[in-house]
């Protein structure tokens, strides 16, 4: 008998955004797809602009995909509206980048965390209160100092854990992290970031961790994708994937990495020069090739598709920096 194959938690399915603008379509997200196994992170990067975290929003459906399927537990969201979608999402909750803003400025601790309880009804008023009390020692805050405090009189970091805490208390699967690190210092980075694998283990969260710089997504990511002008073009496991990209945007973006020591000199060769090219009009075949050292005229005319190259690591590239250790059939998702 077959083992059972338990479905992916999260299933993004040829996403699409496009936006109408006067001159025309603003195509930010193209024909993206993956998925998340229960319990695990996949981490989200690329360079600002690549439409990571549009992503995000649309699988949330904060912005409503202009084509494709987002499957959250065997439901397909995209195909659900009013009452039905709210009641849906509550086990999809987003952090935000901006901590602070993200936090109503008028509300006590006490009140942001406790709204999506009041708003869904759950539990009496000191069932709800015992649960954001709660919630807030999870996260690493004291409850009898912060729940009747305002946004204002917290540092990044603790309005961070504020957010987390917000998001956590309607007991979600998935958890949506939209840069929910850039915004501070590094000391407070890691600790967030210790934050999240702590909860992701105790609350059994299926996290799409959405980021730019590398060094963050490799240490909480169980598997990365590479996104570039709205396309996956590289998808691995962390150790896979650093220690050998196999697309040229990738192995760019590792060697633009800087290294914390005075005696080891930038690099000055591999590195991709010039502008991404507008969303408005994305360059024909692969969008990487404008800017990549190995184009040829295939790379104008056929966009590559995500292929496996074994070892659980996928790539769109019609020359990768790696050979082909298994077939090259295009996969549907990368796995």
């Amino acid at each position: 008998m077959s083992p059972t194959v338990r479905a992916p938690t999260l299933l993004v399915d040829g996403l699409t955004v496009e936006y109408p603008v006067r001159h025309g379509t603003v195509r930010a997200v193209s024909d993206v797809s993956f998925e998340v196994a229960r319990g695990q992170t996949l981490g989200l990067v690329g360079e600002s602009g690549c439409g990571k975290s549009t992503t995000g929003k649309a699988i949330v459906q904060i912005v409503r995909p202009t084509a494709g399927r987002v499957v959250f537990d065997g439901v397909d969201l995209c195909g659900l509206s009013g009452t039905e979608l709210r009641r849906a999402r509550t086990g999809i909750q987003i952090i935000f980048q901006d901590p602070i803003s993200s936090l109503n400025p008028m509300h006590t601790v006490r009140d942001i965390v406790a709204e999506p309880l009041h708003v869904w009804s759950r539990g009496t008023k000191a069932q709800r209160a015992d649960i954001v009390a709660a919630t807030l020692e999870a996260v690493g805050l004291d409850p009898a100092a912060a729940m009747d405090r305002r946004p204002h009189q917290f540092s990044g970091g603790q309005c961070q854990r504020i957010s987390i805490a917000r998001a956590l208390v309607l007991e979600p699967k998935v958890l949506i992290c939209d840069e929910p690190v850039s915004a501070l210092d590094v000391s407070v980075q890691a600790q967030i970031c210790n934050l999240l694998e702590d909860m992701k283990a105790r609350f059994d969260l299926t996290i799409v961790f959405i980021a730019h710089d590398l060094a963050v997504v490799r240490n909480v990511s169980d598997r990365v994708a590479v996104m570039y002008l709205g396309k996956l073009c590289e998808v691995g496991r962390p150790e896979v994937l650093y220690s050998s990209p196999a697309h040229h945007y990738t192995d760019a973006l590792l060697k633009s990495v800087p290294v914390p020591d005075p005696g080891v000199a930038p690099l000055r060769s591999g590195l991709v020069t010039g502008e991404p090219p507008s969303p408005l009009d994305p360059p024909s075949g692969c969008r990487f090739r404008t800017r990549c050292p190995r184009a040829e005229s295939i790379c104008a005319i056929e966009e590559p598709a995500l292929r496996s190259i074994g070892d659980g690591h996928s790539v769109a590239c019609h020359f990768p920096l790696v050979s082909d250790e298994s077939s090259t059939q295009d996969l549907t998702y990368a796995r």
